[in-house]
């Protein structure tokens, strides 16, 4: 094995799932954040020696996952899918009662329904498991600004699970 098989398989390869993730939530598409992920895949092989800081691997195949993301939409009408129409992907599905699984669907509905500006950061918190600093570098803002998005983020999907519920109970 190769010294940049061994570098790619050390700093990139177990990042599969997180990036499918997000490029899902990108894309909303199963094939399309396929794809985006494959891409990005390739184009780190390519560039993986002129990764200099091995600390930010994770952020920086984000980083190209995003710019793909970028490209794609650049070059082409993206099919989107209604949030109704979206599948609860748990892994350990056989293990959740009716209301657990009730329960995730419409808390990711929440989240999609967030602008882009206030969804992006807090998913690539929750999914990435980025700090604010690599947020910010990703998203090209300040550090204050991710901050600030986190939280008005958090706000408005507290407020749209207790309308969620609220409606609920009533029904």
């Amino acid at each position: 094995m190769s010294t940049k098989q061994r570098k790619f398989d050390a700093l990139i390869s177990h990042l599969y799932e997180d990036l499918y993730r997000f490029a899902y939530w990108l894309s909303k598409d199963e094939q399309i954040a396929g794809d985006l992920v494959q891409e990005t895949y390739l184009r780190a092989w390519r560039s993986i020696t002129k990764l200099k800081d091995e600390k930010a691997a994770k952020s920086w195949i984000f980083t190209i996952l995003r710019r793909e993301f970028a490209r794609q939409f650049e070059k082409k009408k993206l099919n989107t899918q209604s949030l109704d129409e979206m599948e609860v992907d748990i892994e350990d599905i056989k293990h959740r009662t009716p209301d657990q699984i009730m329960e995730i669907k419409i808390t990711r509905q929440a989240m999609m329904s967030l602008e882009p500006k206030y969804a992006e950061p807090l998913l690539l918190q929750i999914i990435g498991g980025f700090s604010c600093e690599e947020i910010a570098t990703q998203l090209g803002i300040s550090t204050n600004a991710v901050m600030t998005q986190l939280f008005r983020a958090r706000e408005q999907l507290k407020n749209k699970l207790k309308k969620t519920s609220q409606i609920g109970a009533k029904a």
